[in-house]
């Protein structure tokens, strides 16, 4: 059988630490190529891993492979995609899909003209938390989703590296980079739920004007920093369900916390507890949610809905159309944000 061929766009700590790793354990693919505007950066990558080609030219990639995964700083995610779904090559583009809705309308146009499909590496619901909860939630067994609660709080871990702190290639920080895998998560276990209005603060004080910072994940100038480190929101949907919703990379708590729950007509659920409440004859009760353990990780069950979606005809678990509306509310907090009032969103 034919190998399909996998270029790598970029060759960060993203390309390296997932998804080279992650795509060489499948037989049906070939990791063969790999791209990055730094080009020894992607020959030494090219060296560590055995991918067979460095090319010179994204152009020059697209014209040798069956698929690309697009791990670049986010301003490049909208006209990469759209380039490479153009020549009918498929792409898995890292979160966020893109750093403004119309980027995100013009990448869906593309992938509606095209042959390839458009994968956004939303990984959070391959999760096996995220799949035992979604069965519980479709079941029926906390009734219609009202009520969501959403915490992505890391301790004093600002990455230090890369260009995480770089607004002008990054779009923000905490939100952008991090809120957003919890958004789209607790969006996907709700339903098909659309955000109409959206009320949100960013702040970046936590790292910017603290002159005694302590910070886990490495060094970055203070005096230069310019992204979102802590947002807070509530969000509205169509279907009169909200959220509220908190992220940060720079807070001063304990310890990291990731949280959803989920308040229904019927029940409550919460997600990284696996347990659901519910009322049964005239009492409260709780139950841990049981479930198969899965033996592989999530990134392995990322990869592998890609390629059978592909090679298969299998369905994407992320859809573009979903990871868009994440995008929606990004940009409405952040301009909610800047001018200080309630943003309405517009859905087509």
């Amino acid at each position: 059988m034919e190998q399909l061929k996998i270029g790598i766009v970029g060759a960060g700590g993203i390309a390296t630490g997932r998804h080279i790793p992650t795509f060489q354990q499948f037989q049906e693919v070939s990791v063969s190529h790999i791209y990055d505007i730094d080009a020894e950066k992607a020959k030494i990558v090219a060296t560590e891993f055995g991918i067979e080609y460095v090319c010179d030219t994204y152009e020059e990639m697209l014209e040798s492979v069956d698929a690309v995964i697009i791990t670049t700083p986010n301003k490049f995610h909208a006209p990469y995609t759209i380039q490479a779904l153009n020549r009918d090559v498929h792409v898995m583009c890292e979160k966020p899909m893109a750093l403004s809705s119309e980027e995100c309308d013009a990448m869906i146009g593309a992938e509606e003209r095209s042959e390839g499909v458009l994968h956004i590496a939303y990984h959070y619901r391959f999760m096996k938390e995220a799949i035992a909860v979604k069965q519980i939630i479709d079941q029926g067994v906390i009734g219609e989703p009202l009520v969501i609660n959403v915490k992505a709080m890391r301790r004093r871990k600002v990455p230090g590296w890369g260009v995480f702190t770089n607004k002008e290639l990054q779009g923000g920080g905490s939100l952008i980079d991090y809120g957003c895998h919890l958004l789209d998560l607790a969006m996907w276990l709700a339903g098909d739920v659309k955000p109409i209005e959206v009320n949100g603060t960013t702040y970046n004080r936590l790292s910017k004007d603290n002159h005694d910072i302590v910070n886990e994940w490495g060094n970055f100038d203070a005096s230069t920093f310019e992204v979102d480190d802590h947002v807070t929101a509530y969000v509205k949907f169509d279907n009169q369900a909200s959220m509220l919703f908190e992220t940060s990379w720079a807070a001063n708590i304990e310890h990291d916390e990731e949280f959803i729950s989920i308040a229904g007509t019927k029940g409550g659920i919460n997600v990284f507890d696996m347990k659901y409440n519910t009322a049964s004859e005239g009492l409260m009760t709780t139950t841990t949610i049981d479930y198969v353990q899965e033996k592989n990780t999530f990134e392995y069950l990322q990869a592998s809905n890609f390629i059978r979606t592909i090679l298969h005809d299998s369905v994407l678990k992320v859809k573009s159309v979903e990871a868009r509306n994440v995008s929606k509310i990004i940009e409405a907090i952040y301009l909610s944000s800047a001018q200080n009032k309630a943003i309405k969103i517009q859905n087509s």
